[in-house]
């Protein structure tokens, strides 16, 4: 079986003592979810990290900083262009430091900013909510 590496961020921003996180809604396949992308995929040996901080700036408009350079990881399978592939996602922990959704590029219908709570309503997989969670749980934790 094929394997395949994307690398996303879960970017948070704290505004009037609240945390909000980005979502995105993928144009092709509808869902909401972090913005994630293959790593390498113009550019010749790119990290994990600098593949999510370029995806976070395509899909979601934001520039951020990562926090934690240990991921949160997910693995699923699918099948893609007549074949079985294995699918592991490395989200990043980051902080927010410019830009808006707004500007997101063509692969998104929708991006924003969401609190926790509505984060946990919008994303579409529950593998996503869990990790949405953990980092959530993580930023409360190192806040204190």
């Amino acid at each position: 079986m094929k394997q395949v590496i994307s690398s996303g961020g879960l970017l948070y921003r704290v505004k009037n003592n609240t945390l909000y996180w980005l979502l995105v809604k993928h144009q092709k396949a509808g869902h909401w979810s972090f913005p994630k992308g293959h790593v390498g995929d113009n550019i010749e040996k790119e990290s994990n990290q600098e593949a999510a901080l370029r995806e976070v700036f395509e899909e979601g408009g934001c520039k951020g900083k990562i926090i934690y350079h240990e991921p949160f990881t997910n693995s699923y399978n699918l099948y893609e262009d007549a074949e079985f592939v294995r699918k592991t996602v490395l989200y990043f922990l980051m902080e927010y430091l410019s830009g808006s959704p707004e500007l997101h590029d063509h692969e998104i219908s929708e991006a924003g900013f969401f609190t926790y709570e509505d984060a946990l309503n919008l994303l579409t997989f529950e593998t996503d909510k869990n990790i949405l969670k953990e980092g959530n749980a993580f930023v409360l934790n190192t806040r204190k």
